[in-house]
């Protein structure tokens, strides 16, 4: 197996388009010591609302707008972006405490949602609100202002949505504490 991945060729990827959204700072930082909440997030249910109703522009390159016709037909669309305020030197992170915090137990990256992963590609359903041209504009999308945009595609219940979905026990409790007042 570890042949295969040396002769595997060389990938790039092109940034189609940018996000302009009202957030400004990453909800996450990458340190030697794995994850950890940036200083203004003192409480993560306020900063998860701000997200979930944030309105966000994503403008695709100008090059690429007819790659949008038909999208507005869709009530949600997949963004998938690139987080880049993360430092490359911190993709090398192997565990972390989940969303940083330290009560839960350490994962391997690939079991969690860390943007500090050997690859950060981010992925994100969320409402189309509108198109116009070459921009969309979506609801609740986590990327930060600034953040390249790697692709868009429609969200498709039947290619999507998985029945029986099961998840650890550290993920439940982090979902139950969101939707909680």
């Amino acid at each position: 197996m570890e042949n295969e991945m040396m002769t595997m060729p060389a990938m790039q990827l092109t940034p189609i388009g940018v996000v302009r959204s009202p957030i400004k700072t990453p909800m996450l930082s990458a340190d030697e010591a794995g994850l950890s909440l940036t200083d203004r997030m003192e409480n993560i249910k306020i900063y998860h609302r701000q997200v979930e109703n944030a309105v966000v522009e994503v403008v695709i390159d100008a090059a690429y707008a007819e790659l949008l016709d038909g999208i507005e037909g869709f009530s949600h669309v997949l963004v998938l972006y690139w987080p880049h305020l993360i430092d490359p030197a911190r993709r090398n992170l192997k565990k972390v405490h989940p969303m940083g915090r330290k009560d839960l137990p350490r994962q391997g990256i690939f079991a969690t949602c860390s943007p500090a992963r050997p690859n950060p590609v981010l992925v994100s359903a969320v409402p189309l609100v509108a198109r116009e041209k070459n921009v969309i504009t979506v609801k609740g999308l986590e990327a930060v202002d600034g953040s390249p945009i790697i692709d868009i595609k429609p969200y498709s219940r039947s290619y999507m949505t998985v029945d029986k979905l099961t998840m650890p026990a550290w993920m439940e409790q982090i979902h139950r504490e969101m939707e909680a007042d």
